[in-house]
């Protein structure tokens, strides 16, 4: 029987929940369709939001991995967890639209960026409480070393997961998460000690 809640207690748990509703969908089980696509939209604009130089072409991303998604739900087995599998499908999207040029430069929608900030930003972390100065920091990172910090630091993906979906070791996505982190703490330190301290009021 498939929950229309995620479990609480813990992602593993999550995933096969998600991954049921996979399955379920592509049985033609319109609400897991639903469940589906509720579970994981956050994680594909996280994903994509990080992945993408063009802010304003996240939403439109989003969609079209889905859309691919859901027209390949039925050569979807379950070998891997679902989130996995659509996050490399996000993957290919991008790189698509990126070899194609179909992402082009739009009018400016700030609503809709400070929301992928948002969406970007992971929780419980000291420091990090922009989500703008968030994705200024990881922007200074090596692609390579950004996406494995997303992917299983930000989405929470197993380090396996994230070294399949990377196509490398495991090893070196445990490398790469490190200097990642690394880099991070010293480029926030680095913002830290750039804000000057407020100066006192001068008396009347």
């Amino acid at each position: 029987m498939i929950t229309p809640a995620l479990p609480r207690d813990g992602s593993a748990c999550a995933d096969a929940s998600i991954t049921a509703w996979a399955l379920a969908a592509r049985g033609g089980d319109s609400v897991a369709v639903e469940h589906f696509v509720r579970a994981l939209h956050r994680d594909v604009v996280r994903y994509v939001a990080h992945l993408c130089a063009d802010p304003q072409a996240v939403d439109d991303l989003a969609q079209d991995t889905f859309l691919r998604a859901l027209g390949s739900l039925h050569r979807f087995e379950g070998r891997s967890s679902a989130r996995a599998w659509l996050l490399a499908i996000a993957r290919r999207a991008v790189a698509d639209s990126i070899r194609s040029g179909a992402v082009r430069p739009r009018r400016a929608d700030l609503p809709d960026w400070e929301l992928a900030a948002e969406l970007a930003q992971p929780r419980g972390l000291p420091g990090f409480d922009d989500g703008v100065v968030l994705r200024e920091l990881l922007d200074g990172l090596p692609e390579e070393r950004r996406e494995a910090f997303v992917l299983t630091q930000v989405l929470g993906l197993p380090y396996a997961e994230a070294a399949a979906l990377s196509r490398c070791p495991i090893g070196t996505v445990r490398s790469r998460v490190a200097r990642a982190r690394a880099t991070l703490v010293a480029l926030l330190a680095e913002t830290e000690t750039a804000v000057p301290p407020s100066e006192p009021a001068l008396a009347a």
